[in-house]
């Protein structure tokens, strides 16, 4: 079942990670719950805010110059990797 495999990758990785640094992780993450930031979020099909940031590369993109050339899907994610 995924739910078990997922419970045990966070298990796993719990172990790793520096009793001081989980601590941190539990409570940004209880701060976040307790955020209004859930009702801030853009949903499906609303309109994002025009901004300038770097690509994957490197190089700067803006959201209104890519509008200007028909429909844009962003696709976020974090990390450097």
């Amino acid at each position: 079942m995924l739910q078990n495999k997922l419970n045990a990758m966070k298990a796993a990785s719990a172990e790793k990670i520096p009793p001081e640094i989980g601590a941190r992780m539990q409570q940004t993450t209880a701060d976040l719950s307790n955020s209004d930031i859930l009702q801030r979020v853009i949903e499906t099909g609303d309109r994002c805010p025009d901004f300038s940031l770097a690509d994957a590369n490197g190089d700067q993109v803006d959201l209104a110059t890519l509008r200007q050339q028909g429909p844009v899907l962003l696709s976020l994610y974090r990390g450097v990797w």
